[in-house]
């Protein structure tokens, strides 16, 4: 037990039900977990903002969790939506969005005309019958149809309670076109493997702590990592039962996972 977190050098945060709570007017921090970025500053490990945030820039999502008082800055995040348009200009890929107007801007540079593919993110209020039964015509449209989803995550928590996460909506094109999606955020381990490269660390000497017991912990632990899953956000009971991933501990929040692993460093 006491080896657990021996040679850790970085920590990878989910943010979205570990650092705070969306909804409306911006959301709520999380007790403690502004204290505890703070803490992993000032012990000299490495850190990295893992989510799959896809309403807004990356700009404005830093700007708002700094008004939380969180310490981060944009070149710590690693989001979906730059992923998602790197993989495009390396294929020549010319996507139909479906995705939350405030990330629009991240595809501002990228060819969209005759689109050759689909790009699904977190549309929230647009995820209407018209929207997703165009992104289906022009998939199935294509010769070789390709569904790009900025995540696969089945729901996710705002502060009036659950919501619907891009998953639940990426699987009904998959269906509809008999095709299976390639996934650029959590859990594939592509996004993982990016995020450890910049931040220079290998798989092992990193710990992941999440709220989503298959994106976060999973997608971790297949990648190499060590993860942790906390009590909040979308975190159920039922999750200490998954038949398939194990965390390598459960706490109650960031605050008590960052006490954990730095006690035993």
């Amino acid at each position: 037990m006491a080896a657990r977190w021996r040679g850790t050098r970085a920590l990878l945060l989910d943010v979205s039900g570990v650092l705070y709570d969306s909804g409306d007017g911006g959301g709520a921090p999380i007790a403690g977990s502004a204290e505890a970025v703070r803490k992993i500053k000032a012990s000299g490990l490495k850190l990295r903002f893992c989510t799959n945030e896809t309403q807004t820039t990356r700009e404005k999502f830093v700007q708002k969790l700094r008004g939380f008082g969180f310490d981060i800055s944009v070149a710590e995040v690693t989001a979906p939506a730059p992923a998602a348009c790197r993989v495009l200009r390396e294929r020549s890929l010319r996507p139909h969005l479906l995705v939350h107007d405030d990330v629009m801007p991240e595809f501002a540079e990228i060819d969209k005309t005759n689109p050759n593919c689909v790009v699904i993110g977190d549309a929230a209020d647009n995820f209407t019958y018209a929207n997703l039964n165009e992104a289906f015509r022009v998939l199935i449209g294509l010769e070789n149809p390709v569904l790009i989803s900025l995540g696969k995550g089945r729901y996710y928590k705002e502060t009036d309670g659950l919501k619907l996460d891009v998953g639940a909506y990426m699987k009904a094109l998959e269906y509809a076109c008999d095709i299976q999606a390639e996934i650029v955020g959590k859990p594939a381990k592509m996004f993982f493997e990016s995020a450890l490269a910049e931040l220079g660390v290998q798989p092992q000497e990193a710990v992941m702590v999440g709220d989503d017991i298959v994106s976060d912990v999973g997608g971790a632990q297949r990648c190499g990592m060590r993860a942790v899953q906390v009590r909040t956000g979308k975190y159920r009971p039922a999750d200490e039962n998954h038949p398939q991933v194990k965390p390598d501990a459960y706490v109650d929040n960031l605050a008590a996972a960052v006490d954990l692993i730095l006690q035993e460093l």
